[in-house]
């Protein structure tokens, strides 16, 4: 009998549901094979499909409503250490921002298909003021979709598995092994991304003081804030004289860059991963002198040195204001 069967069948739904829970707390244990198994025991009755169903559901708005709150309390900061757990912080904290700017609702209902998206998207949810009930509708909504996609992708095999017995022995044959296989892949696989990108940004990162030394010292330097909007809307300031761009517009703008100082670019992302992650984009396009900030916004702010107000962000509408 595999493993998740054998389980599942000892401990029945609590061991579903805690499973589940444990992943959307973000801790990297797949739920996938337990899903899929405990469909794939519903097709003998030897579990509820419904009851399966709803031990997920449950799970999931568990760990979602508390994520939810969490972002609401804490902002940015609890994505920050989200993102570091998940291995490859590169850009998991804008493209979780970006989904959300674009589509709220669209983006709760299809974020647990989507890796990197599924823990995030209901603390940034929860920074950006969506209201609560909205929120649970909308993430059930999501919740229902995933589980009941994979719930039922296990009772299609259940039910191949009535009519065909040794289709059993293949995959109690090769199931392990290959989901061992793929673990150990998906996991090599991201801290080989994340020691890369580390490596090339402790080479070329400034630190603070000496950005600040530059400045007092009236050198010319183009500093860049490549915040999110919805980053500006809960805390509006930002370092003296600096631009406000997007990855993707100061790459499409390159050639507006002075290529005659230093160009410093700053966030407030983890290991400032999307200022080192376009910094080595700039460098690709002939801009040598492109340093991203040691601790980013969060360190400037720290240490006391001045910031400006930024006026308010006028393309990105609070979630308050919606609906």
């Amino acid at each position: 009998m595999p493993l998740p069967e054998h389980i599942l069948l000892t401990y029945g739904y609590l061991l579903l549901f805690g499973w589940v829970l444990v992943e959307q707390f973000g801790i990297p244990l797949p739920a996938t094979p337990v899903l899929l198994t405990a469909g794939g025991l519903s097709a003998d009755h030897q579990l509820s499909f419904g009851a399966a169903l709803g031990a997920g559901l449950a799970a999931c708005l568990v760990a979602d409503t508390t994520w939810f709150i969490i972002g609401r309390r804490y902002g940015h900061h609890v994505l920050r250490i989200l993102c570091k757990l998940s291995m490859e912080p590169t850009i998991c904290v804008r493209r979780t921002q970006d989904s959300f700017s674009r589509n709220r609702s669209l983006m709760l209902v299809f974020a647990k298909f989507v890796p990197g998206l599924a823990t995030l998207a209901a603390p940034v949810a929860g920074e950006n003021g969506m209201s609560l009930p909205t929120f649970l509708l909308f993430d059930g909504i999501g919740a229902f979709l995933w589980l009941s996609a994979l719930l039922g992708a296990g009772r299609i095999f259940g039910d191949a598995l009535k009519r065909d017995p040794s289709l059993l022995d293949w995959a109690g044959r090769f199931s392990g092994a290959l989901v061992l296989l793929a673990i150990a892949g998906w996991f090599t696989w991201r801290l080989y991304r994340r020691r890369m990108v580390l490596r090339k940004l402790v080479q070329s990162r400034l630190e603070p003081q000496e950005l600040k030394a530059q400045l007092d010292a009236g050198e010319l330097v183009y500093i860049v804030d490549l915040r999110h909007p919805l980053e500006l809307l809960a805390e509006p300031y930002t370092l003296p004289s600096a631009m406000h761009f997007s990855p993707d517009a100061l790459t499409a703008r390159h050639l507006e860059i002075p290529r005659d100082r230093d160009v410093v670019l700053f966030c407030t992302c983890p290991s400032e991963a999307t200022a080192a992650k376009t910094a080595m984009t700039l460098h690709k396009l002939g801009i040598e002198r492109v340093r991203p900030l040691r601790g980013g916004f969060d360190e400037w702010k720290r240490l006391g040195f001045p910031l400006d107000e930024v006026p308010p962000v006028q393309n990105v509408v609070p979630v308050s204001k919606v609906g």
